[in-house]
């Protein structure tokens, strides 16, 4: 009896010890298996010519704009130009109440006739010693008085009547017919949109890099995607104490009058001469404050320098994370200065899951896809 239940308690001991034996085994199995590939998207690292630029941002000025305003107070007799037209150089604008003028000028202008009749006369005089030479001297005061109060009236009666100073596009008229301006009085402005200004700043470190005649190539929201050229005019002889910065203004042909004074611009100043730079797109530049990085792919190699294949029979792909110096960034690539190599595979999507030395398999690019089928619809 004793003996059969020493049996059975061994016997349950050598189930449990199989049991645990057997569990045992499975997680060391299960452990020891390769772990499964990440997917993830990549793409080549290509060398091509790279043209350096400096981004900046400005604001569009009219090349000749100007607020018209009178000099002479008075009543507006006739408006002579709508709202928004182009006019020439020399064209009549505002026409001004001008009898008081004109009434006056009469006056001074037969005074004139007056006195240049006495001046000749007293010249005949004078030669045959007829008059005294201060009395001639008099006559003549009077005929140069008079000259000058003409000339002055005709003056201020031309400031009746208001005229563009140069060709351009008149905006909204600001006064009516009989409207009593006083000086100063702003009527409407006048900007000469042919050609236009843009004004931007760029630091001090950038002056060696600028020369009158270099290209800029401008864009603003109101027209997204399309660009519009021009060339550096002038740069400023000074850097500004507050900003450190350094003024300059380009010149930009407006034949078709879509920019306007007063849009922001984004431009970018094209420096001479292309170099081949090793270009990514930005998705493959991991961030991080110890620095820029980027994983490369590989093929594993065994202990003998063989490439090893997974069970599928194709390559086994490990990652390399390689530290990198980037710099220019434009249009969704970047530069990379230093640390990659032209044609070496980068990883762009799947970085989050990645360590150094982790198995891959590549996979196409979502994003990538569905922004090409977008642009293929546009």
């Amino acid at each position: 009896m004793l003996l059969r239940r020493m049996l059975i308690m061994l016997g349950a001991v050598a189930v449990v010890v199989l049991a645990l034996a057997t569990y045992k085994g499975l997680q060391v199995q299960q452990f020891s298996a390769p772990q499964p590939p990440i997917s993830v998207s990549a793409v080549r690292s290509v060398e091509v010519p790279w043209q350096s630029r400096l981004p900046a941002i400005g604001s569009l000025k009219a090349f000749q704009g100007v607020d018209l305003t009178v000099e002479a107070s008075g009543t507006v007799e006739d408006v002579l130009f709508l709202s928004g037209e182009k006019v020439k150089q020399g064209q009549p604008l505002i026409q001004m109440d001008s009898d008081v003028e004109s009434a006056s000028l009469a006056t001074a202008e037969a005074e004139l006739a007056l006195a240049q009749v006495e001046f000749q006369r007293g010249r005949s005089l004078v030669i045959r010693q007829s008059i005294s030479k201060s009395e001639f001297d008099r006559l003549s005061s009077e005929l140069q008085a008079a000259t000058g109060k003409v000339a002055q009236l005709r003056a201020l009666l031309a400031k009746k009547r208001i005229a563009a100073p140069f060709s351009g596009t008149i905006g909204i008229r600001q006064v009516d017919v009989g409207d009593f301006l006083s000086s100063g009085t702003t009527i409407a402005t006048l900007q000469d949109l042919n050609t236009l200004f843009v004004d931007f700043f760029l630091p001090e470190q950038s002056a060696p890099l600028l020369a009158v005649g270099q290209k800029v190539r401008v864009s603003v929201a109101a027209f997204p995607g399309e660009y519009f050229e021009g060339d550096i005019a002038a740069l400023n002889p000074k850097v500004e104490e507050t900003t450190r910065n350094l003024q300059v203004r380009a010149v930009l042909p407006n034949p078709d009058g879509k920019l306007l004074p007063g849009m922001f611009a984004n431009l970018e100043v094209l420096l001479p001469g292309d170099q081949e730079r090793v270009v990514v797109p930005e998705s493959a530049i991991t961030y991080t404050l110890y620095g820029n990085s980027v994983y490369v792919i590989s093929e594993w190699k065994d202990a003998e320098g063989q490439p090893s294949k997974n069970e599928d029979g194709k390559p086994r792909l490990v990652v390399e994370r390689r530290f990198v110096e980037t710099g220019e960034r434009r249009d969704g690539q970047v530069v990379v200065l230093k640390g990659l190599q032209a044609n070496e595979q980068v990883v762009t999507s799947g970085q989050l899951k990645l360590d150094n030395g982790s198995h891959v398999a590549i996979v196409p690019d979502q994003t990538m896809n569905k922004t090409d089928n977008q642009a293929r619809l546009q």
